[in-house]
């Protein structure tokens, strides 16, 4: 049996009953996943906020995949300390229409969004001048641009996808043209893929209007953020959403990965055996793509949306299983190891 070695990154909330989930299901798995955990709840981050980042980014680097669950936000961000510490610069959310699920939206979505990580408007939390105006300066960096722009084209192959580049170019010239002009630049290396630019706006109505024209989008970092909570929506919850961080060496290959389900700490449900573990489920799928089991990662991915589809399903999408009732239907649907 393979082992993987990988960083779980404890946070606040409801982190504690997902990750009871993913051990669950990864002690099902055909593979040995070691778990190195590092404490990031807000408890410990007052006791030594420093300390305990320090310890994260010294496991992270030794094992170079993470699995990060949700942390509360009370003096600064743990998702943008550790995404500056990393270096991560971009972010994958791929989201698409689970059978089984009731929601507003009746078209059927499969859209992956690349975030540029780094830079737009929050990086600098700006200043007041005077009584009434406040200024903060907005930055796009070409490398991480570049990053972004050669995942999703990367992607594109992949998947024979077709690549949106959005953001608002025809305005912001200078920032949004910069991030455009690196798209173009790796775009041309791919002569295959299509490629267009979409004014951000027009995305937004493009993608309720027509879904199945988006398929892969690559934009700047405040954009990713809507546009992903938008398109979490449209699938019916946020807690069906999964993220991936990826940081990059000087040859353009990925060099650390973190994992996380997209949504908060719910702190309200928190203990209640009522909280949805599919997003975490989610991101353990796609962090075994990232270390090389693409069809484990799959098959589980699959096993978690027949499971849906059978109305084997939390309260909030319309079931009536608890966590650990919702995770053992997985457990028990996964598929029998294939024989060496």
């Amino acid at each position: 049996m393979k082992t993987y070695e990988i960083t779980e990154l404890l946070g606040d909330g409801i982190s504690a009953e997902l990750s009871q989930s993913v051990h669950a299901v990864a002690e099902a798995l055909p593979v040995k996943l070691d778990f190195h955990q590092v404490d990031l709840s807000l408890e410990r981050r007052r006791k030594g906020a420093a300390a305990a980042y320090d310890e994260a980014l010294a496991v992270m680097r030794s094992t170079t995949a993470a699995l990060k669950y949700p942390t509360t936000t009370e003096t600064e961000s743990p998702n943008k300390v550790l995404r500056e510490r990393c270096n991560f610069s971009v972010i994958h959310r791929p989201c698409s229409t689970i059978p089984g699920v009731p929601t507003n939206f009746t078209r059927l979505l499969d859209v992956d969004i690349v975030r540029v990580a780094t830079g737009g408007t929050y990086d600098d939390e700006g200043r007041r001048i005077g009584l009434h105006s406040a200024v903060s300066v907005r930055v796009i960096e070409r490398d991480p641009c570049i990053h972004a722009a050669r995942f999703a084209f990367r992607l594109a192959t992949q998947r024979s996808r077709s690549v949106i580049s959005a953001s608002k170019y025809t305005i912001q010239r200078a920032t949004d043209g910069l991030f455009e002009e690196a798209v173009s630049e790796i775009a041309r290396a791919h002569p295959r893929i299509r490629h267009e630019r979409v004014l951000f706006d027009a995305l937004l109505a493009r993608l309720a209007l027509k879904p199945e024209s988006v398929q892969i989008v690559v934009c700047p970092n405040e954009y990713g953020d809507f546009l992903s909570d938008c398109a979490a929506g449209l699938i019916g919850s946020l807690g069906l959403a999964d993220s991936a961080s990826y940081s990059f060496d000087q040859d353009g290959e990925i060099a650390m990965a973190m994992f996380d389900p997209a949504g908060g700490t719910a702190p309200d449900i928190a203990g209640r055996d009522i909280v949805n573990p599919t997003a975490a489920l989610f991101a353990l799928s796609t962090m075994l793509g990232h270390l090389g089991e693409p069809d484990l990662g799959r098959r589980l991915k699959a096993t978690i949306l027949g499971c849906i589809e059978r109305a084997e399903r939390t309260r909030d999408l319309g079931g009536s299983l608890g966590t650990r009732a919702f995770t053992q239907a997985v457990v028990s649907a996964l598929p029998a190891p294939r024989p060496a």
